[in-house]
C-alpha cells in the first residue's frame, strides 16, 4: 500500500496541486470542483493531515522531501510518458519550484503562487527573520497540533531558506492582486525575474485559493492553458 496522501478528481490533463501551510488540502473543494472539468484535478496531503494522521508527531520538513512526494504521486497517477501541470501556493509553491528544478522533463507548466522564499531577496535574512516572528507571534495556539502550528514549528523555518536555481523553464511566479505593496508579492516579483519566469497577478490576495476560489480556478485555467 502507498504511503502517499492525494485525493483525485475531474478528468483531462492531470493538474497536480500543492496546498500552503502544513500541506492541509482543508478548504480547497471549491476550487478543486472549479478545476475538475478542465483538468485530473490531484491534491497532495504531503503530511496526511486530512487523511488522519493530524493527531501523530510531526517531524521538521524538508522542501526537497515534499517535492520528492510530489514526484511519486505522479508516478502512480499519470502515464510515464505525461507531462503535468502543477500549482503550488505558499508553502506548496516552494515545493512546485523544487519539483520542476529536479524532474523539469515530467513537467508541462509550473505556477507557484506566492512561495515565501524571501532569502532571495537582497535584504532576505532580515525579512525572513521578521516574517517568522510576526506570524508567530500573531497566531499563538494553544491545545494540540493543528496545521496551522505545525507550519509554524516543522515547515516555516526550512522553507523560507529555500533558494530556487536560475533559468528554470515553463514557470510562472504568481501574486494576489490584494498583495500589491506586501512581502510576499515582491517575492515573487523578484523570483521571477531571478529564474527568468513569466509573472503574473491573481484574484485576491496570499489566500485567495480559499477567499475567491471560482475566479482564482478560472484565472490558473486560463493561465496554464495558455501557457501549456
Amino acid at each position: 500500500m502507498s504511503d502517499l496522501h492525494y485525493d483525485v478528481t475531474g478528468s483531462g490533463p492531470v493538474l497536480l496541486v500543492l496546498p500552503g501551510g502544513a500541506g492541509h488540502p482543508m478548504g480547497l473543494g471549491p476550487l478543486t470542483e472549479r478545476l475538475a472539468p478542465h483538468f485530473t484535478v490531484v491534491t497532495y496531503d504531503p503530511l496526511g493531515l486530512a487523511h488522519g494522521h493530524l493527531g501523530g508527531p510531526v517531524a521538521d520538513q524538508t522542501v526537497r522531501g515534499w517535492s520528492e512526494g510530489a514526484h511519486r504521486v505522479l508516478a502512480e497517477v499519470a502515464a510515464e510518458d505525461e507531462r503535468a501541470y502543477v500549482f503550488g501556493t505558499s508553502s506548496g509553491g516552494i515545493t512546485a519550484l523544487d519539483l520542476l528544478a529536479r524532474h523539469p522533463d515530467r513537467l508541462r507548466h509550473v505556477i507557484a503562487h506566492e512561495p515565501p522564499c524571501v532569502t532571495l531577496l537582497p535584504d532576505g535574512e532580515r525579512l525572513r527573520a521578521e516574517l517568522i516572528e510576526q506570524l508567530d507571534g500573531g497566531h499563538r495556539v494553544s491545545g494540540g497540533p493543528t496545521p496551522f502550528s505545525i507550519f509554524l514549528a516543522h515547515v516555516l523555518p526550512s522553507f523560507t531558506t529555500y533558494r530556487p536555481p536560475g533559468g528554470l523553464p515553463r514557470l510562472t511566479l504568481a501574486a494576489g492582486l490584494d498583495s500589491r505593496g506586501q512581502l510576499l508579492h515582491r517575492t515573487a516579483e523578484f523570483t521571477a525575474e531571478y529564474t527568468g519566469a513569466a509573472f503574473a497577478e491573481f484574484p485576491g490576495g496570499h489566500l485567495g485559493t480559499l477567499e475567491h476560489a471560482a475566479v482564482f480556478a478560472d484565472r490558473l485555467t486560463e493561465t496554464l492553458l495558455a501557457a501549456g
